[in-house]
């Protein structure tokens, strides 16, 4: 992007409310109109500023192992995972239906 970044119109603005099912106020318009003319004026500063000789990044610390070990642990038993339910069945949760039969 080279040169001074094109103003994004009120009524460009208004097409794009229009297409996004948007119903806006004349002064929403207007805000909308300078917030994103100022969005835009700030990517074609950023894009002045990045060389084509700086690599891409995902992150701007470089990452390794950020995953702890997949280590076994053995796990709760089933009297003690059901021991604070307020009710159970059959060695589960019992909780109310919320559907009827046919689901």
């Amino acid at each position: 992007m080279s040169g001074e970044p094109k103003s994004i119109s009120r009524e460009e603005v208004a097409h794009l409310a229009r297409l996004s099912r948007l119903d806006l106020t004349p002064d929403e318009l207007d805000v909308y109109a300078e917030q994103l003319d100022s969005i835009l004026t700030h990517v074609a500063q950023v894009s002045e500023v990045a060389a084509d000789d700086v690599p891409g990044t995902a992150h701007p610390a470089e990452l390794a192992n950020v995953l702890r070990p997949d280590v076994v642990v053995p796990g709760l038993t089933t009297e003690q995972a059901l021991s604070g339910a307020p009710a159970v069945e059959q060695d589960r949760f019992a909780v109310p239906q919320i559907l009827g039969e046919e689901q």
